[in-house]
This record gives structure tokens, C-alpha cells and sequence, in this order.
């Protein structure tokens, strides 16, 4: 099959053509190398990519005509798209680089896809959306219209404007909800990265929340089959299954992809401790703006789909992630 993904130098772009990859596909990835952290980082994902199945288009989703190209050259029959402006709190100090990778970029892939238009497409969204809600564990179903912070805003906007496109034009799509994808290759901006490097070059590390939240955290190995699986299950008009999110004017759902058993946020910094062999340095801290204090998500929607659910426990995933970092930076 041929599969067009955005983002094939990021952290899950990466995993995620890999896989594909090896399942015998041909993927065509779009990605911009942009300095929000260090391109060797993604040219060097890039590079265990290389081989004849893959081809990678360098390019900015901001450029509609290069964008579209690029979907025209792939021929795809599947397209993902994971290219976005991440991070919660760097959403405070530029938030014009969110509105224009995250809405605009997403309307120029999705004007490209009315013209070339896919059997699948696979939008990726964010547990962020379900801002403050307080009633867990996280339903697709659940309202999503309160987000706190601009990340979650521009990301719900990808969705409705994904939505529209489903109903104007008949692209089926899928929305994917990511809760906090951790795992080896991930962006030095995340949590596990910053807690671990602080930790081994015995610095402290910033604990949010004075420590008390909690994650629903999931490994890139499973996010990545869940997503593969999901490429099946193309959503069909008046074709619900149980527990589904399925519109009723449009080939559309939403799904969340997690484990749906949150670890509290300690205890992931302990895991993290013991993997390492060393201890860490606590710097407590209040909530920061755009953070919530939890993360849960109801799975059955994603079973009904796909079947079992893949779960990597968090001590297997983070000792993973450990020994990837010290190999790639050469802490071994």
C-alpha cells in the first residue's frame, strides 16, 4: 500500500514509517527540518529510514503548492498526518508558529486531499483537547470545547475543520487522541527526556504540579501498531460499533489512543530512577499554564476497533527509552 505521512522526521512520524516500512509499505513523509530543537536529531531518524520504499520530501506545510505535490506524487492511499507545532507551554512564547503549522498547514493538507483524495485519512490530535474536564476517564464523546492552552485550541480546530472536509467532500477520516507518547527517539522537549538527562549530569529536575499529577502514558510501539490498525478501519456513514464517536452527517470518528491506565507522576520519575541508577533531584513546582493535573483514557472505543488494546508496562517502556538515550548519547 501506499501511505503518505507528514512528520517522518519527528518523533512519531519516525516510528511510525519505520513500521510501515517494514510491514512491506512504500511511504512518501513530508517534513520541514525547523529549529524548534536540533535538526541532527531528525536527519538522524531520517537516515535509518533510508531505503528504496521510503521517499522523504523536505518541505513546510505552510507551502499549500509544495504540499500538494507532494500528496500527488505519493499516489497514497492512506495519508497520516502527524507534522505539528508541539508542546504545551511553548505554545506561550510563540503562538503564531501553532496557528500556522497547526491550522493553516492542516488546511492546506486537507485542500490537497480534496483534490487527490485518499481511501483513509489519519489526523493526529491530542488528549489536550479535553482541557479540564473533570470527569475521567476521557470519552471521545465527551465535550472538547474548553481548552487551556492555544496547543489544544489549534489541534480541536484541526478536528472540526477534518470534520468539514469529511462531510463537504467525502474524505473519510480519523481522528487520533494521543496521551503522552513517550518512548526511545522522542524530542528534548518532553518530560522523560528532561527529567533524564537532568538526572544523569546530576542536575535537578522541574516537577510540575509539586508532583501531583498524573499521566495516561503510552509507549511509541503501541501508539504506532494502534495507528497501523487503525488504518483498516476506515470509517463508513451509519456504520457505528459499540462505544462509537462516529458522525452522523460524515465519515468521521475520534479516537484516543492510550492505555487507559494512568501512572501517577512520581511514580514515573521512581521508574525512571531505577532504570537510570541514579537518583533525582527534585525541584518542586506549582502548575504551569496550559498544564491539568490528569489524563485518563476510556479505551473501548479503540477495542471495539482494533481488538486488544497494546500495552507496554511503563517499566519495560522507560528501560527501553533509557537504554536508547544512553547509547545515543553516549552515556554507555
Amino acid at each position: 500500500m501506499k501511505i503518505f505521512v507528514t512528520g517522518t522526521a519527528g518523533f512519531i512520524g519516525f516510528h511510525l514509517a519505520k513500521r510501515l516500512l517494514a510491514d512491506g509499505h512504500a511511504v512518501t513523509g513530508f517534513d520541514g527540518m525547523t529549529n524548534y530543537y536540533d535538526p541532527a536529531l531528525k536527519r538522524a531518524r531520517l537516515a535509518l529510514l533510508e531505503q528504496p520504499e521510503f521517499t522523504q520530501i523536505e518541505g513546510m506545510l505552510e507551502d499549500a503548492a509544495a504540499l500538494e505535490a507532494a500528496v500527488a506524487r505519493s499516489e497514497a492511499e492512506v495519508v497520516v498526518h502527524l507534522a505539528a507545532q508541539a508542546g504545551v507551554r511553548y505554545s506561550l512564547e510563540a503562538p503564531g508558529s501553532y496557528i500556522q503549522s497547526n491550522v493553516v498547514g492542516t488546511g492546506n493538507l486537507l485542500e490537497a486531499l480534496r483534490k487527490h483524495r485518499p481511501r483513509h485519512f489519519i489526523f493526529a490530535s491530542t488528549s489536550s483537547v479535553y482541557g479540564g474536564n473533570v470527569k475521567f476517564p476521557f470519552a471521545e464523546t465527551d465535550r472538547t470545547d474548553g481548552p487551556v492552552s492555544l496547543y489544544a485550541a489549534t489541534k480541536k480546530s484541526g478536528e472540526a475543520m477534518v470534520h468539514s472536509y469529511a462531510h463537504l467532500f467525502g474524505i473519510a477520516s480519523t481522528c487520533v487522541r494521543f496521551f503522552t507518547v513517550y518512548g526511545p527517539w522522542s524530542r528534548p522537549d518532553m518530560a522523560p527526556i528532561k527529567f533524564l538527562s537532568a538526572m544523569l549530569e546530576g542536575k535537578e529536575i522541574d516537577v510540575y504540579g509539586f508532583g501531583r499529577m498524573r499521566r495516561d502514558f503510552t509507549y511509541v510501539d503501541d501508539l504506532v501498531a494502534s495507528i497501523t490498525a487503525l488504518m483498516e478501519r476506515v470509517p463508513e456513514a451509519g456504520k457505528p460499533v459499540e462505544h462509537d464517536s462516529l458522525s452522523a452527517v460524515a465519515p468521521f470518528r475520534v479516537v484516543n489512543i492510550a492505555g487507559g491506565k494512568p501512572t501517577e507522576l512520581m511514580d514515573f520519575i521512581r521508574t525512571l530512577e531505577s532504570a537510570a541508577g541514579v537518583e533525582a533531584q527534585l525541584n518542586m513546582l506549582p502548575m504551569q499554564p496550559g498544564d491539568v493535573v490528569a489524563t485518563e483514557s476510556d479505551t473501548r472505543l479503540l477495542q471495539a476497533l482494533i481488538g486488544a488494546v497494546p500495552e507496554t508496562p511503563v517499566s519495560e517502556g522507560v528501560g527501553q527509552f533509557v537504554a536508547w538515550y544512553k547509547n545515543h548519547y553516549g552515556y554507555n
